[in-house]
């Protein structure tokens, strides 16, 4: 199989309306090679993806595939029983999936920058594409949510710098070809891949020796055994956090009445300039330093970085402000991690509500069912906490775990929460038991953004 991108000349995207698969159309088209694909349904993607000129058959059908395509891409969501991807195969056309694919892109640019880690991903991406394009150097973006600046969740740019959220899922990462990379964190997720923290320390060290020769890594210093993510990596590491021995540092924190941080960013004991952010939490305070460490690495102007910073006033879904009814203010937020909940809920205090409740939707049961203590933990420290039922997401239910569970577990810990299975059911309670000066967050990676949006209207 030819493994270099220019080895090809019509790529088939079998799930071409997805978010991902979308950009990557997109991007390849304007690198001049022919682009078609498929999708199950017809969606407002796919009709963008057909006016800029690119085929979309929608249904999967085996005579879909072109007898010319010559590369033929999957997503992880496509089975293999799939007629296009058999039909594929049956005519000897190379297959891959989109990690690889993404892999290939990568080593078209001077400099491929991965953001990886459990979380911030998404954030960190969006502060690094933000500091690129004030900075004039009109970067290429993939990220995983939607930048209102880009106007969405990709942007077509030049051949220099192609900024990349990077997840580790089914060590999709392993496939990428950074120059350099940010590590934000690494913590205990995607249990039904990750059977040990070992598996993922392990998947993260093949990841870093995965940074070209001349390339870096900025790297979290308070990761716990962070030499285990290092082992056996002989290119430059840059460091940042708390611990007194990181390199880039955050000191004379402080935050605005909307718990916006500002801060002093400190290199190797050198006070470098003063940071502010348009989004709140102290874990974002990180995130930007993190952003801020790698882009002054790429030598950028200083003003450029803070301005790029500061411009960032957050994506869809990452403590995002919907409206208000009766004088409650009502946020969404994508958080479905522990540690994530945590963060959230320390950001929502800055703002002083009244009463602080939280409509949580689980997301997966295999997540719900082995971090089910970190759960109860992270929501008790709400006030009242509402939880819907599990978002299967790609997952069937083995009836190992509910939120009922979950709801009996707060309950110990001595928090006020109710299990309300449905959406309609919840957002009925919310509306006649939220009183004014409440905020509201909806919680979780499914759909239960909706229940908000259908409050506030």
């Amino acid at each position: 199989m030819a493994k270099n991108l220019s080895d090809y000349k019509k790529i088939h995207f079998i799930g071409i309306g997805g978010i991902s698969m979308s950009s990557l159309a997109e991007i390849l088209l304007s690198k001049g090679f022919k682009v078609e694909g498929s999708d199950g349904v017809a969606s407002a993607v796919t009709e963008s993806l057909e006016k800029l000129g690119i085929k979309v058959h929608i249904g999967q059908k085996a005579e879909n595939i072109a007898p010319d395509a010559d590369l033929a891409v999957y997503t992880a969501a496509i089975p293999e029983d799939n007629p296009e991807l058999m039909a594929a195969r049956a005519m000897g056309i190379d297959v891959i999936d989109r990690a690889e694919l993404v892999g290939m892109i990568m080593l078209k640019y001077r400099h491929p920058i991965s953001v990886a880690g459990t979380h911030g991903k998404t954030t960190t991406s969006s502060m690094v594409s933000e500091i690129f394009m004030a900075a004039g150097l009109d970067p290429t973006v993939s990220i995983g949510g939607m930048l209102p600046s880009i106007g969405g969740n990709y942007l077509v740019g030049g051949m220099d710098y192609f900024v990349l959220e990077s997840c580790e899922y089914r060590d999709s990462f392993l496939k990428f070809n950074p120059h350099s990379a940010i590590i934000l964190n690494i913590d205990r997720d995607h249990t039904d891949y990750f059977k040990t923290m070992e598996q993922m320390y392990s998947s993260y060290n093949k990841f870093v020796k995965r940074i070209a020769e001349g390339g870096f890594l900025v790297i979290n210093k308070d990761i716990p055994d962070l030499e285990k993510v290092l082992e056996g990596y002989d290119g430059e590491v840059i460091t940042y956090g708390k611990a007194a021995d990181a390199q880039w540092h955050a000191e004379n924190i402080s935050y605005d009445e909307f718990g916006h941080g500002r801060y002093t960013a400190v290199f190797n004991g050198d006070k470098i300039a003063q940071v502010e952010l348009s989004i709140p939490g102290e874990h974002n305070v990180y995130n930007s330093l993190a952003a801020f460490a790698l882009a002054h690495r790429y030598g950028l102007p200083t003003d450029a970085i803070l301005k790029g910073i500061k411009h960032y006033s957050g994506t869809d879904r990452r403590f995002q402000y919907k409206g208000s009814f009766n004088g409650v203010k009502v946020i969404d937020d994508y958080a479905h991690h522990p540690t994530e909940i945590k963060a959230t809920i320390n950001s929502a205090r800055k703002n002083n509500p009244k009463t602080l409740w939280i409509c949580f939707q689980p997301h997966t049961y295999t997540r719900t069912y082995d971090l089910l203590d970190e759960f109860a933990n992270a929501l008790s420290g709400a006030d009242k906490v509402v939880l819907i039922d599990i978002y299967a997401s790609r997952e069937k239910d083995t009836h190992l775990v509910s939120s009922a569970d979950l709801r009996d577990k707060i309950a110990a810990l001595g928090t006020e929460v109710y299990y309300i299975p449905t959406m309609d059911e919840a957002e009925k309670f919310l509306k006649e038991n939220c009183n004014p000066q409440d905020m509201l967050i909806t919680m979780g990676a499914g759909d239960v953004y909706k229940l908000g949006e259908n409050i506030v209207k």
